[in-house]
């Protein structure tokens, strides 16, 4: 069984430890968001526990862990069941994988990942980069740390891998990227990953708005927390086990909203929904014929807007 819902302080209050003796490891001042290394570990446990075909390749979320991966990896053990993890697991390398295969099968010259963590694409895809210039936005403590990881792992830099700092506080998404550099005439894929789900509707109306300003065509991929009602048995006692951790890292879960809501929304902000993937798709797409059983949880709904 999991652990109950107060482990969620529990767990808290030893990533920071960890993320402490990280930082004293590595000498850095600060790391990233809780959410976004966590999410780096279980994109590296499924090339450790999964089986092969991968849904995701990713070689160097482990990398840009560092030392603490293992560490991680047993509070993980702790707090989450044997079944549940593999459906976190799978959650999370399937939403990254739709969002790469929008990618690589549109027209885009630019593509920005929004929260983009220790997303590590630049570097599992550098085919990409001969037409493709890809803007990372996130807040600057957490790309201060992953670029320092990626000097000290010795990554490739590129000028058309573009970080991009943005303290959303003080600073709007268009202001920075027009400071990056960024052509809002090129055709562009926003992605927009395991973000949503903390925000207000005002928060993220304000950066659909923006996205709408793009050139015609243009996209984002972007996951949102699903209504309550619409969860398996499984994926409730995720959440329930989820919701004051993430409470504890500063980063409340919002309410679910329904697939309508969430087409009104995107329509309120000049956008035209795409695509609306069922968990039964994604399942088709990515999970099918394998032998381990492997399926992703429900909590999170992929959606696909686009620039009219």
């Amino acid at each position: 069984m999991a652990r109950p819902m107060w482990a969620g302080g529990w767990m808290a209050e030893r990533l920071e430890a960890i993320g402490t003796q990280n930082r004293k490891d590595g000498g850095m001042d600060a790391s990233p968001s809780s959410t976004a290394i966590m999410a780096a570990v279980v994109r590296a446990q499924h090339r450790i526990r999964d089986d092969h075909p991968w849904v995701l390749d990713d070689p160097f979320a482990q990398l840009l862990v560092g030392p603490a991966q293992e560490q991680l990896e047993v509070l993980l053990d702790t707090v989450f069941s044997e079944d549940l993890q593999p459906r976190m697991r799978a959650g999370v390398v399937a939403r990254s994988r739709y969002a790469e295969q929008r990618l690589t099968g549109g027209a885009f010259t630019q593509y920005v990942a929004l929260g983009a963590g220790l997303d590590s694409l630049a570097w599992r895809r550098p085919d990409l980069f001969r037409s493709l210039t890809m803007f990372e936005v996130d807040h600057p403590v957490s790309q201060a740390w992953k670029r320092q990881r990626a000097e000290e792992l010795g990554l490739p830099q590129s000028p058309r891998h573009v970080f991009v700092p943005i303290d959303f506080e003080v600073e709007s998404l268009r202001t920075g990227l027009d400071a990056a550099g960024f052509d809002w005439a090129q055709p562009t894929l926003f992605s927009w990953l395991g973000v949503v789900m903390y925000l207000t509707d005002e928060a993220v109306q304000a950066t659909l708005r923006t996205i709408a300003t793009c050139a015609p065509g243009s996209e984002v991929v972007f996951t949102y927390r699903a209504d309550d009602s619409v969860l398996d048995e499984a994926s409730r006692e995720i959440i329930t086990i989820l919701e004051p951790l993430a409470a504890q890292f500063g980063e409340p879960f919002q309410p679910g909203r329904s697939a309508k809501e969430m087409e009104a929304l995107v329509a309120g902000c000049g956008l035209r929904v795409e695509a609306l993937p069922n968990s039964e798709e994604i399942i088709d797409r990515y999970f099918a014929g394998r032998t381990d059983g492997l399926r992703p949880w429900t909590p999170e709904v992929l959606a696909v807007a686009a620039v009219p």
